[in-house]
């Protein structure tokens, strides 16, 4: 049958304006194929100074009621979307055709699309949202997640943010109950292992509570990413912020150490702290540096550092401990030993987003373009080519 006459006559009767589930505004880089379901809104802490996300949102509950409902409602989907793959004559299977189908279909709304996704990609993973589900009691997340893995059983991975301070309040055997239930994988944006530097920020946890959460989450058989933030100690506290942050991980010995680079958008409370001289941010050489000390400072662990966020100036810093501890340091000696020009060229390319890695500045065009980028630039700045930088890195927040 030709795809047009399987659109126009059988698709459109099998989708269903009244199936609707709720989803949050981030998940992971790592989640990108995940489907995103919202058990929680916006941030129940929301006091650090330095994340514009939440900012403004009030935080919300949903109830186990709104939630079940929206996984029913994801199952009603799929199931009309594999009537859609029969009509098409695939079997069931979601298909590129039948993702083709469903895609061009103007009827189509964005949850059959997000879904026909998902299915297609066949990984099964499901993101929770949002910033700290795990606030929500272990009974009711037990329900839930049984419910998940109950009515959609294409689901495999079950992944969820939480806030140190929150899984330090669970016991173990509730963690376990979770793991039990389908709850696989927990990311905790640790930021730093600095007692001063979290004060400062606000970020309502400890290095203690740090240390005491993610041992639990690894006790409980989840796998773990921890997220570090370099550059957040400024100036002030950027040697205890590397050390200290690497002396938590090591007692931990996370499953993923996740960096993101810091940005101060003016939407931050820390923007006015940048403003007032009570913070002062380190510079894009500097960061390097500060995270140069930091894997150094990392020992004894078998963690996959990764630099998976286009934030991050130095994209290749990544490896698995203890084997690429050296190929990880000698990337960043690579770059810190650039001569000047070269550095302003990389990082505009980078925060540009047209290099990847310090092998791209031998692409003879590509130095080209940038090279006749940076003349115009400095021009049109006046000199003033750092504040251009500083704003194309901030179009990735």
């Amino acid at each position: 049958m030709p795809m047009i006459a399987v659109r126009h006559k059988n698709i459109r009767k099998y989708l269903r304006e009244e199936l609707t589930f709720e989803q949050g505004p981030i998940r992971p880089p790592s989640e990108a194929k995940s489907l995103l379901l919202r058990f929680t809104r916006n941030c129940p802490w929301n006091r650090c100074t330095f994340c514009p996300i939440y900012k403004g949102r009030k935080f919300s509950r949903r109830t186990v009621r709104e939630i079940k409902r929206d996984i029913e409602n994801i199952a009603e989907i799929i199931n009309d979307l594999k009537k859609i793959s029969f009509a098409a004559g695939d079997g069931g299977e979601i298909t590129r055709r039948v993702l083709r189908l469903v895609w061009s279909e103007p009827a189509s709304h964005p949850y059959y699309r997000t879904v026909s996704l998902w299915l297609y990609y066949g990984e099964g993973n499901v993101f929770i949202q949002d910033a700290n589900s795990l606030v929500m009691s272990t009974s009711d997340l037990v329900d839930i997640l049984t419910c998940l893995k109950d009515k959609i059983p294409q689901v495999g991975r079950i992944t969820s943010y939480a806030r140190s301070s929150t899984v330090s309040r669970k016991s173990l055997d509730e963690m376990k109950e979770l793991k039990d239930a389908g709850l696989s994988r927990i990311h905790i944006g640790m930021e730093s292992g600095s007692d001063n530097v979290l004060k400062f920020m606000k970020k309502g946890a400890t290095a203690a509570k740090h240390i005491d959460a993610g041992i639990k989450v690894r006790e409980a058989g989840m796998t773990l990413s921890e997220y570090v933030m370099p550059g957040l100690g400024g100036r002030r506290w950027w040697k205890e912020h590397a050390v200290e942050s690497a002396r938590v991980l090591n007692e931990i010995n996370p499953d993923f150490i996740r960096l993101r680079s810091l940005r101060v958008p003016p939407s931050t409370p820390l923007y006015q702290d940048l403003l007032s001289g009570r913070f002062e941010p380190l510079s894009d050489d500097e960061v390097v540096e500060e995270i140069r000390l930091f894997i150094e400072s990392l020992d004894s662990i078998t963690s996959t550092l990764t630099s998976d966020h286009i934030i991050n100036l130095l994209e290749e810093v990544e490896g698995t401990f203890p084997d690429d501890k050296a190929k990880m340091l000698s990337v960043i000696d690579r770059y810190l030993e650039l001569p000047e020009k070269e550095k302003l060229l990389y990082r505009l390319g980078r925060r540009g987003g047209t290099i990847r890695c310090l092998d791209d500045l031998n692409d003879l065009q590509l130095r080209e373009k940038l090279q006749d980028a940076l003349k115009q630039l400095t021009v049109d700045t006046h000199g003033n080519i750092e504040q251009i930088i500083d704003e194309l890195g901030n179009q990735y927040i």
